[in-house]
């Protein structure tokens, strides 16, 4: 049987590396149709259309970037609906009012790369993702035999420089540049109408084991320092063991349950991807209920749609920032 599906899968890649090389086909033929643009990316570097009309992304966390430049995406990879952060269809909710408008269509739904429904969407660009649970990287060469295809990761930047690759891959330098200066100018207004706790803040996720919590590099603790708020400090001494989600990465420090008292101190919190009823109970467990900050009732939301940065959430935080803290 897995004789079988091999044999089955490299007729399938060999049938759209053929229909590529054909004067009608898409791929990399597509893509000498018309005027074209050089673009690096973490697979390598490929020949893109200059002003792309039909892009399908295959990682749904890139489509929120897509969106926000004003991209032309005309379908996009979705997760397994019904959790709190999606849609029924699985587009994530900070902008799946945006997506409907705009007529994207859900190319599949999982993790799990569908080539054959990625050639039906007869795409002339494909945006996908080099790193996370939607990461393509592993399909790339089939993806590329499609239609030209760039991959870029977004777990080590800020949704502003992946908005700028993006743009300069795409011909939307101008809309990437205004997406971010009408941000920055709403934090500018929003830092301006807030008053700021005198205790530093902690950002978290309580995963029931161990704690990730975001530093300054993550774009949720750079969100909160912009406006002004000052992050506390994990001690080193007092990280997990765990690199579940940690590991060699600087956006965040894992930290084990039992020293959550001894890590925050006096520090208010702030939950990042949580539901009320998730905070609620968290607050409730046994080394929680007498943090000061629980007992003061400086624990904040910044939301379900908090975990996954792009512009859309990025500006509901502030929005809700805004409500939470405002001096008026």
């Amino acid at each position: 049987m897995a004789s079988l599906i091999r044999a089955g899968l490299a007729a399938l890649v060999a049938a759209v590396s053929l229909a590529a090389c054909g004067s009608g086909g898409d791929g990399a033929a597509a893509a000498k149709s018309g005027p074209t643009r050089t673009v690096r990316h973490e697979a390598g570097t490929t020949e893109v259309p200059a002003t792309p009309k039909r892009i399908v992304s295959t990682s749904v966390t890139m489509t929120g970037q897509l969106l926000a430049l004003g991209a032309s995406v005309v379908s996009s990879q979705a997760t397994p609906p019904g959790g709190p952060i999606t849609d029924a269809d699985g587009f994530f909710t900070q902008w799946s009012g945006v997506a409907k408008e705009r007529g994207v269509q859900v190319l599949y739904q999982g993790y799990e790369p569908d080539i054959e429904k990625v050639i039906a969407a007869k795409p002339d660009l494909i945006v996908g993702s080099a790193s996370g649970a939607d990461s393509s990287a592993k399909v790339y060469d089939q993806l590329k035999a499609v239609a030209p295809t760039v991959l870029f990761r977004h777990d080590n930047v800020t949704w502003q420089e992946l908005s700028t690759k993006l743009g300069q891959a795409l011909g939307l330098e101008a809309n990437a540049a205004k997406v971010i200066a009408g941000y920055d100018e709403r934090v500018t207004e929003v830092k301006g109408k807030i008053k700021l706790p005198d205790e530093d803040v902690v950002v978290l996720r309580d995963n029931n084991t161990d704690i990730p919590v975001f530093t300054e590099a993550s774009a949720q603790g750079g969100l909160l320092t912009a406006l002004g708020f000052k992050l506390h400090a994990v001690d080193a001494a007092l990280a997990a063991e765990s690199s579940k989600e940690g590991g060699g990465r600087k956006d965040i420090v894992n930290l084990a349950q039992e020293n959550v008292i001894k890590a925050f101190g006096d520090s208010s919190i702030f939950f990042a991807g949580h539901s009320a009823q998730q905070i609620a109970a968290t607050e409730a467990k046994a080394l929680w209920k007498d943090l000061p900050a629980v007992t003061g009732k400086r624990v904040y939301d910044l939301g379900v749609d908090a975990f996954r940065i792009d512009y859309y959430s990025a500006s509901n935080i502030l929005d809700r920032i805004e409500r939470q803290f405002s001096d008026a």
